[in-house]
């Protein structure tokens, strides 16, 4: 589980990480929304082409979670790291887009349909 507190030590962990490797240099926004991207379409790919059944037996599968959580792991890093290195506040972030949303997509228009807000 995601807390104030764990978001807080995992942000001083990746800076940590990438200081004592000396990876500032290689982490302007643009590298890192490639690695978000690329680590994202790589989670992507252990579902592409899969069948309901499929996805829930490798949910099923240790080995198969292991990959995923991996992947998951991965993204979280890039996350983090492009808010930590740029002062992005991801909490406040997304309560403010939960907010856009709401009204985006009010739930009396939109439960139960996963349609764009513009889609008739």
């Amino acid at each position: 589980m995601i807390t104030v507190d764990s978001l807080e030590i995992n942000l001083k962990k990746v800076r940590q990480f990438c200081e004592d490797r000396d990876w500032d240099q290689f982490h302007n926004p643009k590298d890192l929304a490639i690695g978000l991207s690329t680590e994202a379409n790589e989670l992507l790919d252990l579902f592409r082409f899969k069948t309901e059944t499929d996805m829930a037996t490798m949910l099923q599968n240790d080995t198969t979670r292991n990959k995923i959580s991996h992947e998951l792991a991965d993204i979280l890093f890039f996350l983090l790291r492009f808010a930590q290195r740029f002062d992005f506040d991801l909490l406040d972030a997304l309560e403010q887009k939960l907010a856009v949303n709401s009204e985006k997509y009010p739930v009396h228009q939109v439960r139960g349909s996963n349609r764009k807000y513009n889609e008739s």
